[in-house]
């Protein structure tokens, strides 16, 4: 009888936990529109995506495609107007300003294309502010920092401030800041897309490294041959559809969507 009870009792449980819980990322339906009346915009139009752990999912579309906006919806940045996102399970809708917050701190690094570093603190100081914030002591927040730094391969940088750094510095400091959080979701917006040409490779080389290691990545890119070589999957985006979704070698040479086809051969051809 106890035996029953019990597998029962787990079955009940099985049940009970949510499919959003098995993968890194769920949206369904989701949308989000800006302004009113005739200056209403529908930036995203219902969006369905799923990121299992340890995928790496490149984004790609036209400016305005609904890029960003996607990415700032899934990362707690801004609130949908329909549908619903799932980060590890748990439904950012019924977090409050609290929980939401720790989740975008603890759970979720985020890489923009601007580096957003503090220009009056040093790289190491700019790693660790983050987790002394959160309550993490000083010295630990150090050893962190310095761990972080390690990753990306910037340690002898480590006691300048961004004005002595290179753009392709700054972005390794900003990605180590989010690994110091030991995130289990990495979303980079166009990590390059401010970079000059000769930075450019140091910073896809720490995000290769970073996928290698597999963790969970969803990242906006135009890097096409880096997308192919190191991503699992490549979404296509248009006017905030996702309208191609496929092995980024299959989306690359096969693109079966006319809008995916003509965004290719204007990149391509020029």
């Amino acid at each position: 009888m106890a035996g029953a009870l019990r597998r029962n009792s787990q079955k009940r449980g099985e049940e009970a936990v949510s499919p959003a819980a098995d993968r890194a990322v769920q949206v369904r339906g989701l949308t989000k529109v800006f302004g009113t009346g005739v200056a209403r915009v529908t930036a995203l139009g219902g969006i369905d995506l799923d990121v299992s752990r340890g995928e790496f999912v490149a984004v790609m579309g036209a400016s305005g495609s609904g890029k960003s906006t996607l990415l700032h919806l899934i990362g707690g940045l801004d609130v949908p107007t329909g549908g619903s996102v799932h980060v590890g399970g748990e439904d950012l809708s019924k977090l409050d300003d609290d929980r939401l917050t720790q989740l975008r701190r603890r759970r979720i690094g985020f890489i923009f294309q601007a580096y957003n570093l503090l220009d009056v603190l040093t790289a190491e100081e700019n790693v660790a502010l983050p987790l002394i914030i959160d309550g993490v002591a000083e010295r630990e927040a150090q050893e962190r920092s310095l761990r972080a730094l390690e990753l990306v391969d910037i340690t002898d940088r480590r006691q300048h401030v961004p004005g002595e750094l290179s753009g392709g510095e700054q972005q390794r400091v900003a990605i180590a800041r989010a690994l110091a959080m030991n995130p289990s979701l990495l979303m980079f917006d166009e990590p390059t897309s401010a970079l000059d040409p000769e930075t450019v490779g140091d910073v896809l080389v720490v995000m290769e490294d970073l996928a290698r290691e597999g963790r969970t990545m969803l990242v906006v890119t135009h890097e096409m041959g880096f997308a192919r070589h190191v991503g699992s999957r490549m979404i296509f985006m248009d006017e905030g559809r996702i309208v191609e979704d496929a092995a980024p070698k299959d989306l690359l040479d096969r693109p079966r969507n006319p809008r995916t086809q003509q965004f290719l051969s204007s990149i391509l051809h020029g």
